[in-house]
């Protein structure tokens, strides 16, 4: 039962455990983990092919990312307003430095989808030598989650930074808690174990990871929902901070989930100002820490 959480669990808190690197190996271990993010997700396009009744199977990917995307994303969104009423987050606008448009990154995030079209189409010839991408893909994962640690450690942040910065640590609690709910309520609605609804609501946005784990942990249609449902999240916070900014800076800050300390933190920046950078970072830290964890926890 418990195999599955120490295969997650295990190869993340050795990495985390390991000295900090130098600056010059934290780039290669970045560059490492970008590239395995493209291999896994290309193992899992070529898994999803050989799902039986395909037309179905995607017809029920779609529903389950798409209502289990609206789910969370409104839990988060009514919770945010309720932080920000309760405890505006006080601070005037300063333009920070220029950011890519949001249209180039959101066809970067688009790339993805692409990796996995391709292994679909190639998972499609049903190639027997094509069976091993199902243990490829576990043996990836391993690798991923120890850059992962690595990264993690290498990030810096000391629980007395966290402590400090009151206001990313309040955001990712309150992300991390309504995320759940409206997963829970998903699982209801599309009649999924309330455990699934959970796991899929863990990764915070986190789609590399959550494709992969759901995958391993509840098969591929499971897996494919879940990795749509938090590339949605990712597009959706690209294009609405701008205007969130001046109205909500912690819905702004919350809806980008896991990735404001690393491809929502340009637009952050450009949007909010540099004053935005410790609390997203903060934000970003703890819910990357926190999403392979519950997902395990959820999944075992």
């Amino acid at each position: 039962m418990y195999s599955g959480l120490l295969i997650i669990l295990i190869p993340l808190v050795a990495g985390y455990l390991l000295p900090r690197v130098s600056r010059a190996w934290a780039h290669r271990v970045d560059r490492i983990l970008s590239a395995m993010v493209y291999i896994i997700l290309f193992f899992m396009g070529i898994s999803l092919a050989f799902l039986d009744n395909l037309a179905v199977n995607l017809r029920l990917i779609a529903w389950y990312a798409g209502v289990s995307a609206l789910c969370i994303m409104a839990f988060n969104g009514a919770a945010l307003w309720w932080l920000e009423k309760r405890r505006p987050w006080p601070g005037a606008h300063r333009q920070g430095v220029p950011a890519p448009s949001r249209l180039h990154m959101a066809l970067d995030s688009l790339k993805l989808c692409l990796v996995v079209v391709g292994g679909f189409a190639i998972g499609l010839t049903q190639w027997t030598w094509l069976n091993a991408a199902s243990k490829a893909s576990e043996f990836a994962l391993v690798i991923l989650l120890l850059l992962v640690g690595i990264q993690l450690r290498n990030g810096g942040m000391t629980l007395r930074q966290i402590l400090l910065n009151r206001r990313g640590a309040t955001v990712a609690l309150v992300v991390a808690v309504s995320a759940l709910a409206g997963g829970a309520l998903a699982a209801m609605i599309l009649g999924l174990p309330l455990r699934t609804g959970l796991a899929m609501a863990s990764a915070y946005g986190w789609y590399s990871l959550s494709g992969i784990l759901m995958t391993d942990a509840f098969g591929p249609v499971v897996g494919s929902a879940a990795f749509f449902n938090d590339l949605a999240r990712e597009l959706l916070a690209i294009m609405l901070i701008p205007g969130l900014m001046g109205r909500s800076r912690s819905m702004a800050l919350g809806l980008c989930g896991a990735t404001s300390m690393d491809f929502t933190l340009p637009v952050l920046t450009r949007t909010g100002g540099l004053d935005v950078v410790p609390a997203a970072i903060v934000h970003g830290f703890l819910l990357s820490l926190l999403a392979p964890i519950l997902i395990a926890l959820f999944s075992a």
